[in-house]
């Protein structure tokens, strides 16, 4: 059944010192809001008593749910859990940090309700980031941009309002490595951008460390862009006619060099030809898939 209002998805891990200050900004912002509304808090596995805070707000207000997953599944997961139990016309996903004010998705609704499906979140300023993250964040957006063939808007975080309809579809794809920003640009809808200036994480750090950004980079780029498959094509041509090369090689030392030990000619000619001939078919075969999904 659905809600005639809003839903506000918000992923949870380990945000302890931050709870309190986000249901006070929360509580502040739905005094202004002109939709019902739900919040779905999905506490993705947190080690800490982000849970326990959780289950005391939401017990004082009965438009808080809570979404405990056994354990951690990830970022992109999370949203995915709590965007399967939003109810809204409306659904937006913001992060539990209060990077991303609240107060801008009074503009997303106004968007929302002049026939918009999708409302991305745009930011113009990212305040309290290193310089090394904003330059890598920059060249992350304008890298997919390239490779993925799909029109993402630049500098669109996963703070965003999707219309009901878009949610429906969105449920309906079920990639377990996902990229979210990505398939809600796949849906196609009708979209548009409102701008905000990014404040600093209110408390604890950051919980996308290089190491998680360069595993979401490379989820990007492999779930939405054909590349790697070409690259491995043409990876295999060029190993082939390296294989070639050095099977001539091979039959030469043979019959016109110095003698070989027996069998090594074969042996040779086998790993060569065999190596390009996997490696050329793979590439085949994944663009011609990929090719067939895309239909």
């Amino acid at each position: 059944m659905s809600l005639k209002g809003l839903s506000l998805v918000i992923p949870v891990y380990n945000e302890e010192p931050v709870i309190p200050e986000l249901d006070k900004r929360l509580k502040s912002f739905f005094e202004t809001c002109p939709l019902d509304y739900e919040v779905v808090f999905v506490n993705d596995g947190s080690a800490d008593r982000s849970l326990e805070l959780l289950k005391n707000i939401s017990a004082q207000n009965s438009h808080y749910k809570v979404l405990a997953l056994s354990r951690n599944v990830g970022h992109q997961n999370a949203i995915t859990a709590g965007m399967d139990h939003a109810q809204g016309d409306a659904v937006v996903v913001i992060d539990a940090d209060l990077q991303d004010p609240p107060e801008v998705i009074l503009e997303m609704i106004r968007k929302w309700q002049e026939g918009f499906d999708i409302v991305y979140a745009i930011r113009s300023e990212r305040e309290g980031e290193s310089i090394f993250k904003k330059i890598t964040a920059s060249l992350f957006y304008r890298l997919m941009q390239k490779l993925v063939g799909i029109k993402m808007p630049l500098d669109a975080g996963d703070f965003r309002l999707m219309s009901r309809r878009a949610i429906v579809v969105l449920s309906s794809l079920r990639e377990s490595n996902r990229f979210i920003r990505g398939l809600v640009a796949w849906t196609g809808f009708r979209s548009t951008a409102v701008y905000y200036k990014r404040e600093k994480r209110f408390a604890g750090s950051t919980k996308y460390p290089l190491r998680k950004m360069i595993k979401f980079a490379f989820d990007g780029v492999t779930n939405f862009s054909t590349i790697p498959l070409r690259v491995a094509t043409w990876l295999g041509l060029f190993s082939g006619l390296v294989a070639l090369t050095a099977a001539g090689w091979a039959v030469y030392e043979k019959f016109f060099g110095e003698g070989v030990v027996q069998g090594w000619t074969t042996i040779m000619l086998a790993v060569a030809l065999g190596a390009s001939a996997q490696l050329l078919m793979i590439g085949i075969w994944g663009n011609t898939l990929a090719g067939f999904l895309r239909k």
